[in-house]
């Protein structure tokens, strides 16, 4: 079976590329394609439209960056949408809020076709390696199809219910993510402004009980200064908002999460949209003027 695949972003291109790797006859499609060219000469097919990918798939991969793009891609206020989504599986990764998730089921299930939810926790480098861990809802039947795939482009897939449970669990482990990262940048700021020994500081933390590969990975990068992206700071302020906004309909509280916000509003609005989610350390490095001599 042709496996369609749509959004070769920074996520995107190397999922599709381990899919090739293991000689998944991949037809692929994005909006810039430029971005089409180097994996095409990788082994994919190129589809001269979304509307060409429905059309010659049985499974339609879409990594893209946020619910506008879906819709559009899907044509799904259009008369196209029936037809595109009909009889095929379709495997939804990028990040939306969890109700978007179960509307899009709903319409796709009613136009005759299946979905699976299936964000993934990671970024570039995981992706690289396939390393994602892919948190896994939708129908026992259209999760059995997905799974072969999930399973190529990701280290483990872990099966979260119905639909829109695996985006729920994508915000809580967004959620610590975003706050552990936060944290980080704040301890290299002040190891830094009380000149410690950086070298020295990365040795006690990747020694320590906290380090992670995260950790290790961010931390590197906070040192040397490389804000290549991996996670980029546009990205993570939408995952952070939508994460705010399931926690305010819940009614849960989420403290940590809305300093952080404010954190990388700043840093977006500061010019680092396009850099690693490491460039936070900016925003904070911004505060040190107007910080309160003492805590009372």
């Amino acid at each position: 079976m042709m496996i369609g695949f749509i959004g070769l972003g920074v996520m995107g291109e190397p999922m599709a590329r381990n899919l090739l790797r293991s000689a998944v006859p991949l037809v692929v499609w994005n909006r810039s394609i430029d971005k089409c060219k180097a994996i095409e000469g990788a082994g994919a097919s190129v589809a001269t439209s979304a509307r060409e990918i429905f059309a010659r798939a049985g499974i339609v991969i879409l990594m893209l960056a946020d619910e506008t793009a879906i819709d559009s891609v899907l044509d799904r206020d259009g008369d196209a949408f029936v037809s595109n989504v009909a009889g095929r599986t379709i495997v939804q990764m990028g990040t939306v809020s969890a109700e978007f998730s179960a509307n899009l089921e709903a319409d796709i299930v009613r136009a005759g076709g299946s979905y699976v939810e299936a964000p993934v926790s990671g970024s570039r480098k995981p992706a690289e390696d396939a390393q994602l861990v892919a948190m896994i809802a939708g129908a026992p039947r259209a999760v059995e199809r997905a799974l072969p795939l999930l399973n190529v482009m990701c280290r483990d897939a872990i099966r979260c219910g119905e639909v829109p449970n695996a985006s729920l669990m994508k915000f809580a482990v967004n959620l610590f993510l975003i706050t552990m990262v936060t944290g980080l940048a704040e301890a290299v700021q002040f190891a830094r402004q009380q000149r410690l020994d950086m070298e020295a500081f990365r040795a006690v933390l990747d020694a320590g009980p906290m380090a992670s590969a995260v950790s290790r990975g961010k931390l590197a990068k906070l040192i040397s200064g490389d804000c290549s992206v991996q996670a980029a700071v546009f990205d993570v302020l939408k995952n952070n908002r939508l994460i705010a906004e399931s926690a305010r309909r819940a009614g849960i509280a989420a403290p940590l999460l809305d300093v952080c916000y404010e954190l990388f509003r700043e840093t977006y609005d500061l010019g680092f949209a396009d850099d690693d989610m490491i460039a936070v350390i900016r925003a904070i490095e911004a505060r040190r003027a107007s910080a309160p001599e003492a805590i009372r």
